[in-house]
């Protein structure tokens, strides 16, 4: 089974930690915590911007 992202629905998903992905055509992480998603934009510092959900998965 492959991980499809969860903004663009596309297939190109990097595992970057235990349960953290990261979506190449977003440049977003994220992760899957009790039936929801939780995003993150990646700060040039390499920190992780905890965002809201994206219009299009409203």
């Amino acid at each position: 089974m492959s991980i499809r992202c969860p903004v663009c629905g596309g297939l190109q998903i990097g595992k970057v930690g235990s349960e953290q992905y990261y979506c190449w055509n977003c440049f977003l992480e994220f992760n899957f915590n009790k039936g929801g998603v939780n995003l993150f934009e990646v700060a040039e510092d390499g920190t992780l911007l905890a965002m809201e959900k994206p219009a299009q998965m409203l």
